[in-house]
């Protein structure tokens, strides 16, 4: 692949044109890192709003009547009541604005940064009291501090409304605490198992349970619901009680702790490898290069995990350049997009968009787990995902075939990489439809 090549697809979200990237493909993504294009985010939802839309919908489904079968309408959220419409029009319309960013962005490699760490802290809808906040933990903690540093992005991605219901730490009550005694209620290790082993050190980091379970009383007391307001507070009657050990070092009870256990975690070695590691699998190749890795995951350390420093230290690597690497495999979401913004076409139909990413093994918000959505080709890779792809660009060549010509849009998109097997197809096309059809089904296309 060509520079200019690897700039657009691999990096980006796929240019229409490279002729703007191949004077200088590094600098233009280094540049977009200086200044990155903020998605306007005004008219969406606070996540304090969003908490009591959800709790409005599922009162309601709770109060239904059961049917004929035994079955209440909240088992699935119950009649389109207004409540109901309401969070389904919100949910849409964070997800528009979402989309639209992405399309028409200025800054698509420092877009796709943001959504690399979108989902590396990952929330999803996947309980009632998930249902509105996934966009807003995106535009409230990823968005505004995705360029800032690691420590003050994991803080503002942890102590969200959606992490802490996310993980239950909302749930969690110190055993010893006051409010433990009194409600015989106690600890949830979720989020305090994910802090360790998916947000900082990585699962081959060396703690151990023991770290697990102190790190959850350690995060005890941190709450969010209508007794905080919604916000996200921290409540002394039912935080643990005494000093906390992990990993060696010792915590004093109180809230000041969270901040002293997020700047050690952030400025352990294993941090910065598994940082770098997923930074290069996400953005450069399947299996990431070790010295680039090392270099990532040094100026991580040295720069106290500043994103910009990061950022440069990836994209300048030489490595990371090399036409050598395997390709990877775009997921749902990235493959739809690509095809909108490569044809600078905003997304018209967002609930038959968000249908057909579910129909490809992607349903948009509600990742499987805490993982978020994997990120190797093997992931993606089955028959039956690449018979629903292949359907999807017949679909959308057919509903598209006047908003370009696609053989000279795929020789401007792709440059010299466009192979001539590709090239071939769509030449001897026999309709513009086909022609699209064959351009997004292309290895071109469907690969960054």
């Amino acid at each position: 692949m060509q520079a200019a090549t690897i700039a657009s697809h691999r990096f980006g979200y796929t240019e229409t044109s490279l002729r703007a990237i191949q004077p200088d493909p590094r600098g233009w993504v280094l540049d977009q890192f200086r200044q990155p294009a903020a998605m306007d985010a005004s008219g969406l939802i606070d996540s304090v709003a969003a908490m009591q839309l959800t709790r409005e919908v599922l009162k309601g489904a709770l109060q239904a009547k059961p049917d004929a079968d035994g079955k209440k309408p909240g088992d699935d959220l119950g009649p389109a009541t207004p409540s109901r419409l309401e969070l389904r029009r919100t949910n849409l319309k964070g997800l528009q604005r979402r989309w639209q960013h992405i399309v028409a962005t200025p800054t698509p490699v420092a877009e796709r940064w943001v959504q690399f760490w979108a989902n590396h802290f990952c929330v999803a809808a996947t309980k009632g009291s998930m249902l509105a906040l996934v966009w807003p933990h995106e535009y409230e903690a990823i968005r505004p501090n995705a360029f800032t540093d690691f420590k003050t992005l994991l803080r503002a991605a942890v102590l969200h409304p959606a992490m802490l219901l996310y993980l239950d730490n909302a749930q969690s009550i110190g055993p010893d605490s006051r409010g433990g005694q009194r409600r015989k209620k106690g600890l949830n290790e979720n989020l305090a198992r994910e802090l360790l082993e998916l947000h900082t050190l990585g699962v081959n980091a060396g703690y151990t349970q023991e770290d697990v379970t102190q790190t959850a009383r350690l995060l005890t007391g941190w709450t969010v619901g209508p007794q905080t307001g919604g916000k996200v507070a921290f409540v002394p009657i039912i935080h643990e009680p005494g000093s906390k050990t992990i990993l060696g070092k010792r915590y004093a009870e109180g809230p000041q702790a969270l901040d002293q256990l997020l700047g050690d975690l952030s400025a352990h070695p294993a941090c910065a490898r598994f940082v770098a590691a997923k930074l290069v699998r996400h953005f450069v190749t399947d299996e990431p290069p070790a010295a680039l890795v090392d270099a990532v995951a040094l100026r991580f350390r040295e720069s106290g995990g500043d994103m910009q420093a990061v950022a440069r230290a990836l994209f300048g690597h030489d490595l990371a350049w090399s036409p050598q690497h395997a390709p990877k495999f775009k997921r749902p979401e990235d493959l739809v997009l690509s095809a909108h913004r490569m044809l600078k076409m905003p997304v018209a139909s967002m609930e038959q968009t968000v249908r057909t990413l579910q129909d490809m093994g992607q349903a948009v918000g509600r990742a499987p787990s805490p993982q978020g959505w994997p990120d190797r080709t093997e992931d993606w890779l089955s028959p039956d995902a690449l018979l629903k792809r292949v359907q999807w660009a017949d679909r959308f060549g057919s509903a598209n075939s006047d908003a370009a010509d696609a053989r000279a849009l795929s020789r401007l998109a792709w440059g010299e990489d466009l192979s001539d097997t590709t090239l071939k197809h769509i030449e001897r096309a026999e309709s513009s439809a086909q022609a699209l059809a064959l351009a997004l089904a292309s290895p071109e296309f469907q690969r960054r």
